[in-house]
C-alpha cells in the first residue's frame, strides 16, 4: 500500500468517491450491506459486553448462597471478567488489524457466548470463576472489533455518525440495562438466567454477522508476543491494583496494603518494558504512531476521564438507592430509564452536530453540562425525593455525556490508517475500562472516608452515607469538568475531518 510522507498506510482518493482505490474491489466480495441489521448486530453485540458488568452484580447474593462463596472470594464472579477484559483489549484490537475484523468479532462473540453457557451450568467456584474470565476475554476480543466494524460497513459522513450514535448510546445504557435485565432474571427465574440469557443473542449474533458485516482487509504483519504479555500483565495489573485499593465502607484504606503495592509496581514496571518493547518493535502491538496524533491522544484521555466519573456515578447512585432509600434492585434499574432515553436522544442530536459545528465545541458543552449534573447531584440528602433530587441531576448528566461520547469515539479514530484501526478502537475501550477501576478506587477512597468521618460523629447512618456519596459526586463533576480542558487544549481536529470529506478510510468508533 502507498504511504504519505509521514509513513502512514494511506493512499490517493477518486475524486468522485472519495474512496481509496481497491475499496470496491475488496466490497465487491462483501455481503450486501443491509445497514440497520448490520447496525442491529453491532449494538447488539456491544450492549452484551458492557451490560454483563452490572447484570451479575444482581446476581451476586444468590451465586453466594448457591456456590458457597466467601465475601472475599465473591468479589471475583466481578473482578475475573474485569481483568481479563481490560486486560487484553489491546490483543484484540491488534488481531482484527492483522486477521480481520469481522473474523476476530465473531470469535470474540461465540467465546462470549460458549462461556456463558458453562459459567450458567456452573456447580462449583472455580468453574463459575473461570467462566467469567473467559467470558472477559471473549469481551476483549469482540469490543474493539465491533468499534472498528462500523469503518468497514457505514460509509464516512452521516450514516456513519448515526451509527456512531446508536453504538455510543448502548455502551453508557448497557449498565442500567443490565440492572434491569438482571433485577428481572433473579426475581423471576433463576441467577443462572443472567449468563443463559447471553447465549440465545450470541448466537443470533454470530450467525448474522458473516451475512450483514463486510470483512476488513487482512494485514501483512506478525503478533508483537513480547508486547502482548507485559500489556496484557500490565493492564490486568493496573486493574486489580485499583480494583483492591478503594477505602472501605467501614472507612479502612488498602492503599497501603502488601498486594495493593505489589500490584501497582508491577504494572508501573510492565507497562514501562510495554513501551520499551513497542518503540524498538518492527510489529508493534500499539504503533507509536498511534499517539502521535494531539486529536487522539486527547480523546483518550477524554475517554479515561469520562470512564472514572461514569463509573463512580453508577456505583455510589446504585448503592444509595438500594441502602439509603432501600430500592429493590429492579427498582434502581427502572429508575436508570431516563439516562437510557436522554442519552439516546441526545448522542443522535451530537451525531447531527458533530459534522456541522465540530468536535470541540460538542465535547467542552457536554463536559460542562455532564458536570454540571454530577454537581446537583451531590447535593443529594437521604431526604430528598426521586425526582427533585435523582432524576433532574440523573438527566442533566446524561445529556452532557451523550454530547461527549459520540465525538470522543470519532476524534479518537479520525486519520487513523485503516491498518491501525481495530488497537486504536481498543485503546479508547482500554481508556474507559482502566477509567471505571480509577473511579472506583479515588472516588471509593473519597466517599467512603468522608462516610467514616460522619459516623464517628455520631451520624445516622442513611445521613453519613449520603454525605459520603455526595463527596464522591463532587469529584466526580470536577473530573468531568477536566476533560472541558483537555479539549480545548489538544483538540485541533476540524470538521471536515468529521463529515466524510476527508478521505481517509479512517474506521469511526
Amino acid at each position: 500500500m502507498p504511504k504519505n510522507g509521514k509513513g502512514n498506510a494511506l493512499s490517493a482518493t477518486s475524486p468522485q468517491t472519495g474512496r481509496r482505490p481497491g475499496a470496491a474491489a475488496r466490497d465487491a466480495g462483501a455481503p450486501p450491506r443491509r445497514l440497520g441489521l448490520a447496525l442491529a448486530v453491532i449494538a447488539t453485540a456491544q450492549l452484551m459486553v458492557v451490560l454483563d458488568t452490572t447484570i451479575v452484580n444482581v446476581a451476586l447474593p444468590h451465586i453466594q448462597d448457591a456456590l458457597h462463596f466467601s465475601g472475599s472470594s465473591l468479589e471475583w464472579v466481578v473482578n475475573g471478567y474485569t481483568l481479563a477484559f481490560g486486560g487484553l483489549l489491546l490483543l484484540g484490537g491488534r488481531s482484527g488489524d492483522l486477521l480481520g475484523r469481522r473474523r476476530i468479532f465473531i470469535f470474540g462473540i461465540l467465546l462470549f457466548t460458549a462461556a456463558s453457557l458453562i459459567g450458567g451450568l456452573a456447580t462449583g467456584q472455580a468453574w463459575l470463576l473461570t467462566a467469567r474470565a473467559v467470558q472477559g476475554v471473549g469481551a476483549a476480543f469482540a469490543a474493539p472489533t465491533a468499534l472498528s466494524l462500523i469503518a468497514v460497513t457505514f460509509p464516512e459522513g452521516a450514516a456513519r455518525n448515526r451509527a456512531m450514535a446508536v453504538y455510543a448510546a448502548m455502551s453508557v445504557a448497557g449498565g442500567s440495562v443490565g440492572l434491569i435485565a438482571g433485577g428481572l432474571l433473579v426475581n423471576y427465574a433463576d441467577w443462572r438466567w443472567v449468563l443463559f440469557v447471553n447465549v440465545p443473542i450470541g448466537i443470533l449474533v454470530a450467525l448474522l454477522a458473516p451475512r450483514v458485516l463486510s470483512e476488513s482487509e487482512r494485514r501483512p504483519g506478525n503478533f508483537d508476543l513480547p508486547g502482548a504479555v507485559t500489556a496484557s500483565l500490565g493492564l490486568a495489573a493496573l486493574v486489580y491494583g485499583l480494583s483492591s485499593a478503594a477505602t472501605t465502607a467501614n472507612g479502612v484504606s488498602h492503599w497501603g496494603d502488601t498486594k495493593v503495592i505489589v500490584s501497582l509496581t508491577a504494572a508501573a514496571v510492565l507497562l514501562a518494558a510495554f513501551a520499551v518493547i513497542e518503540a524498538r518493535s518492527r510489529h508493534a502491538l500499539l504503533p507509536v504512531r498511534v499517539l502521535r496524533s494531539r486529536d487522539r491522544s486527547g480523546a483518550y484521555l477524554i475517554a479515561l476521564c469520562v470512564g472514572t466519573a461514569l463509573f463512580g456515578m453508577f456505583f455510589f447512585l446504585t448503592l444509595f438507592l438500594q441502602d439509603v432509600w432501600g430500592y429493590s434492585a429492579l427498582k434502581t434499574g427502572v429508575a436508570y430509564l431516563p439516562i437510557m432515553a436522554t442519552v439516546m436522544a441526545m448522542s443522535a442530536a451530537a451525531s447531527q452536530l458533530v459534522s456541522r459545528i465540530g468536535a470541540r465545541p460538542l465535547l467542552v458543552t457536554g463536559s460542562v453540562i455532564a458536570a454540571g449534573g454530577l454537581f446537583w447531584l451531590s447535593r443529594l440528602t437521604e431526604h430528598s425525593s426521586y425526582a427533585g433530587g435523582v432524576l433532574g441531576p440523573m438527566m442533566v448528566t446524561a445529556a452532557g455525556i451523550g454530547l461527549m461520547f459520540v465525538p470522543m469515539s470519532l476524534v479518537s479514530l479520525t486519520k487513523v490508517p485503516d491498518g491501525d484501526a481495530g488497537v486504536a478502537s481498543s485503546l479508547l475501550n482500554t481508556g474507559q475500562q482502566v477509567g471505571g477501576s480509577i473511579g472506583l478506587a479515588v472516588l471509593g477512597t473519597v466517599a467512603w472516608s468522608a462516610v467514616a468521618s460522619s459516623l464517628r460523629t455520631g451520624a445516622p447512618q442513611g445521613h453519613a452515607l449520603a454525605y459520603g456519596f455526595s463527596r464522591g459526586f463532587v469529584v466526580s463533576a470536577a473530573i468531568t469538568l477536566l476533560t472541558a480542558v483537555v479539549a480545548l487544549v489538544m483538540l485541533r481536529v476540524k470538521r471536515e475531518d468529521l463529515a466524510g470529506i476527508n478521505p481517509m478510510a479512517a474506521p469511526a468508533a
